[in-house]
């Protein structure tokens, strides 16, 4: 069955729509209406192969990974889309994972100052979280994301179905995304996800549908309230990067190796804001250790010894949402409701974390 998400946002309202095998039939919606340009992972080719034999579509494969969101990556995708005669009333469709998003997005909001984008998830981690909201951007040496822009997509198609083809371990790290979401907006969500979790990595059509339903209605309700994330109360879309300040830095120490995805190195994160929230006896130690034997049941990861080095705050500081050379972090007040933590030293981070 099609369901629909409405985004209305200041700059642009779309939908998401979520129906199993659906990638095909919505993506030929687009067939005859303008110039289309589809930026696809090479992996996923074999599985729409209809596409590569459509002339009505032009295809710009690549293959996914931390690596192409790069400023070179960039450049060399715009221009063989400037050389193949884009135009103002073209479309870009991404087909991929979140990095094949985010760079997509990029180009899409800066090539010839803008053109129509259709966002495609094929992983789960992007279809609740990367894809929807309208973030784009690339890497550099001093952290990630810290080139972008923000442009909300057309329409994103989320077809849950093509999540059978990708390992294990892909899941569970989408599914850390999820259990993000819960953690800091809906306790009943993350008490059914405790529940449910088993069916919802092994795919069964009920469980993984209503976590992907549920965990985009969360991440909607920030991006429509805060598009550009400039609040910095409870409101603020920065909530929804709970876990991310820590995760960030350890995927930028780990040079963005496959060895650490992204969701393994955010399940780390909140698990490090978790506990500084224990300490600062937000949450209590019971809720705290129930959190981290939930990751462990899951498969996801609780620490990582690179949080005992200086280095790692170092790198923190080179996030988004710090100021004055001081580091905000997004905290808990209570399971279901984060709140932003500003102002913290690194040494006072430090010393909640290390004994």
């Amino acid at each position: 069955m099609k369901k629909i998400i409405k985004i209305n946002t200041k700059s642009h309202n779309y939908k998401i729509i979520i129906e199993k095998n659906s990638i095909l039939k919505e993506v030929l919606k687009e067939e005859k209406k303008q110039k289309n340009f589809i930026i696809i992972d090479k992996k996923l080719l074999s599985l729409i192969p209809t596409l590569k034999k459509n002339k009505n579509f032009n295809l710009i494969t690549i293959q996914g990974g931390e690596k192409i969101k790069s400023l070179k990556y960039f450049e060399d995708i715009t221009n063989k889309l400037l050389k193949l005669k884009i135009d103002r009333k073209s479309c870009i469709i991404a087909i991929g994972g979140g990095t094949i998003g985010d760079l997509s997005g990029f180009i899409a909001s800066t090539v010839l100052r803008g053109v129509k984008f259709i966002l495609v998830p094929t992983t789960l981690l992007s279809q609740v979280d990367s894809s929807i909201g309208g973030k784009n951007g690339v890497n550099t040496s001093y952290g990630k994301n810290l080139v972008g822009t923000f442009y909300q997509p057309n329409k994103v198609i989320i077809d849950h179905s093509i999540l059978n083809f990708l390992p294990k371990k892909q899941i569970i790290s989408g599914y850390a995304e999820i259990l993000k979401h819960a953690i800091i907006k809906n306790k009943n969500f993350y008490f059914w996800l405790k529940k449910n979790y088993k069916k919802i990595i092994k795919l069964e059509s009920k469980y993984i549908s209503t976590a992907i339903m549920e965990s985009i209605k969360i991440k909607a309700h920030f991006v429509k309230i805060d598009e550009n994330e400039i609040l910095i109360n409870d409101n603020s879309r920065a909530m929804l990067n709970f876990g991310h300040t820590f995760g960030h830095a350890l995927e930028s120490m780990n040079n963005y190796k496959r060895n650490l995805s992204h969701g393994e190195a955010i399940s780390i994160g909140m698990c490090l804001a978790m506990k500084i929230s224990c300490k600062m006896n937000l949450i209590s130690n019971n809720e705290y250790n129930d959190f981290i034997l939930h990751l462990k049941n899951v498969g996801l990861p609780i620490y990582d010894k690179r949080i005992e080095k200086n280095t790692i705050y170092n790198v923190m500081m080179n996030d988004k949402k710090n100021t004055q050379n001081l580091i905000n972090l997004i905290l808990l007040k209570r399971i279901g409701k984060a709140f932003y933590k500003r102002g913290l030293t690194k040494e006072k981070i430090k010393s909640y974390l290390i004994k």
